[in-house]
């Protein structure tokens, strides 16, 4: 055990973490020089839609080699909306390395991985990033990092850590800041601290086997795969042991061992105490269970998840054109596929509702959107709607979620911003300059106010705000807001969509559909410029008459339609309408598609209001 590190890599999201790893990996010669591997970046960010959106979605662990010592490095998702992630792995690490971006500094997500990191007692190491940043102030960052060790700790000895310098796309690392970031350089400076400062995994190598499943793989010839550190004593393949779960115990056999070889898994004849392994042959497992040998069903503590926040209904596609586009379109398939994505992600709940609909509850609009995302490229229909907050009865007063809304953008915009949050009843909790530019505003919301905002600041501020919350604390339910978006152009016909009757539609605002695409009636079409909703026949063409005009002839000319992402989607949306989502289409609609249906429902949709 002397010869192994358990070390979790935890930032704020987009502060260097998976490029730093990238270093480590390339570095440590896992690859030869010709690997193709060599020349890629984000190598753990293996999942298509992490590559995608930049950003680490799901926990992972490789291990490295340096001076006979093998590493093993935890991989954590750096967003609020995936803290189950980070909450359940943290445990099988001993240290962590923080990596804080030297321009941003300490961001909301930094502070909830510290204070975890502080629960665990684990020893952590600073790491200052992107120091070759234009802006990038070293001394503020050092002060605010201390600040906040100085509010999170909880023993005298976690004020005491060594500070490194990086400039992670280099991949280096310096002990003092460096005059010249050109100056050679590698990560050999932070592995050796690694070495010297993370301690050693002090489990118990004598004693009958123990382990908690922290995280599940699957593999199509291996079956399920169970990830953790050995708690305590030694496995073998064919060793038999006991699940203790909420559930009971039950019985299984070890089929295989498995520890971490680079960003391979390399199987072994035997792994002990204080390594993270992967063993297979027990199918019916979950996160959170422990496994020990036979007799002793006592199980390890595991990790508390925090709870979710928001939810949205899941249900059949039951427009029109359903089931065109998609490969699973029944409610039988929906639930199984949300019941098996239980399995892994803990921070999701689930529960089926009387109209034979399920509602998904999540950590935040992100985590909510990535399982949606995830379901269509798998070939799953399916219509969503609008996200809600979950509320809580606390000392019989209903509360609900607030959330620390953190926001950098350049000086120019403060009266942008300050107008926007003031109206979703934002409350200001500190002010600052971070540089001759840009301002840093933290504002107190409740996250009902918080949907669709990062999208709209986005927007106002030309793509250059940085936007970030972190889930704070239950209050007593604030003022009711108006509804924030203009009124809906809503298709009264089915058909095809024609670009004279788009024509006419984008006389009274924007619209979401192309000439040539199929509609429905129900279906909206695009965004009014008032507050109301109109009706209008997107499907309508030009009659054709036996007359000759030459101002008849003329060319119609479209502005091209918005296409929204699938979160822009679900910001979209209110309550009476819906989100078809397919493999190839995202359709917004009306939960009641006739006029007649509308007009009927009404009373119910006022009072939703």
């Amino acid at each position: 055990m002397q010869n192994i590190r358990n070390i979790a890599v935890i930032a704020h999201v987009d502060h260097g973490k998976t490029t730093l790893i990238d270093a480590f990996i390339k570095q440590s010669h896992i690859f030869r020089d010709n690997e193709e591997e060599m020349n890629e970046t984000c190598l753990l960010d293996s999942n298509e839609l992490e590559r995608e959106r930049g950003i680490t979605i799901l926990a992972k662990n490789i291990s490295v080699n340096f001076k006979g010592t093998k590493i093993n490095i935890i991989d954590t998702p750096g967003h609020a909306d995936f803290s189950g992630e980070v909450e359940r792995t943290l445990g099988m690490a001993d240290g962590a390395l923080l990596i804080v971006d030297a321009q941003e500094g300490p961001m909301p997500q930094t502070r909830f991985v510290l204070k975890k990191a502080f629960e665990l007692n684990l020893k952590v190491i600073v790491v200052i990033n992107k120091i070759d940043k234009p802006n990038a102030n070293i001394q503020a960052t050092e002060h605010k990092i201390g600040n906040l060790f100085l509010e999170l700790a909880t023993r005298d000895d976690q004020l005491e850590y060594p500070t490194l310098y990086a400039v992670g796309k280099s991949g280096k690392v310096f002990t003092t800041p460096p005059a010249d970031f050109n100056q050679p350089g590698n990560v050999i400076p932070l592995l050796d601290e690694v070495l010297n400062y993370i301690p050693a995994p002090t489990n118990e190598e004598t004693g009958t086997f123990k382990m908690l499943v922290s995280s599940l793989d699957y593999n199509t010839h291996l079956g399920r795969i169970l990830v953790g550190k050995i708690f305590r004593g030694t496995i073998k393949p064919g060793q038999k042991v006991t699940v203790v779960g909420e559930d009971g115990v039950k019985s299984g056999q070890i089929d295989k061992v498995y520890v971490s070889t680079g960003l391979k898994r390399c199987e072994v004849a035997e792994a002990k105490a204080g390594d993270i392994v992967a063993l297979t042959g027990i199918s019916e497992v979950k996160i959170g269970q422990t496994l020990s040998t036979s007799g002793d069903n006592e199980p390890l503590p595991s990790a508390q998840i925090s709870e979710p926040t928001l939810h949205v209904t899941v249900g059949p596609n039951t427009s029109p054109l359903c089931g065109r586009e998609g490969e699973f379109t029944t409610a039988r398939q929906i639930e199984a596929r949300l019941a098996h994505e239980l399995e892994t992600n803990l921070s999701l709940k689930l529960e089926k509702l009387e109209n034979g609909k399920y509602q998904v509850s999540g950590r935040g609009e992100l985590h909510l959107a990535v399982l949606l995302e995830t379901l269509r490229r798998e070939g799953y229909e399916v219509e969503v709607g609008k996200p809600e907050v979950i509320y809580k009865t606390i000392n019989g007063q209903k509360c609900e979620p607030m959330e620390e809304v953190n926001i950098v953008a350049p000086k120019d915009y403060m009266g942008t911003i300050s107008q926007e949050l003031g109206k979703r009843l934002g409350r200001i909790k500190h002010m600052e300059p971070i540089n001759d530019q840009e301002m840093e505003f933290v504002y107190i919301m409740p996250t009902r106010t918080i949907l669709g905002l990062r999208s709209l600041l986005l927007t106002a501020t030309k793509g250059t705000v940085i936007f970030n919350s972190q889930f704070i604390d239950f209050e007593p339910v604030g003022p009711f807001l108006p509804k924030m978006r203009k009124g809906a152009l809503i298709a009264s016909d089915s058909g095809e969509a024609l670009s004279y009757g788009l024509q006419a539609a984008q006389e009274r605002g924007v619209t979401f559909v192309e000439p040539g695409e199929m509609i429905y009636e129900g279906q909206i079409v695009g965004m009014n410029q008032k507050d109301e909703d109109i009706e209008i026949n997107a499907a309508k063409g030009k009659h054709l008459t036996n007359m000759r005009s030459k101002s008849s002839d003329g060319v119609i000319q479209l502005t091209p339609a918005i296409k929204y992402s699938l979160e822009q989607c679900l910001d979209f949306l209110e309550s009476d309408e819906l989100l078809e989502i397919t493999p190839k289409s995202l359709r917004l609609r009306k939960k009641y598609l006739t006029s007649i249906e509308r007009r009927r429902h009404r009373e119910e949709l006022k009072n939703v209001y």
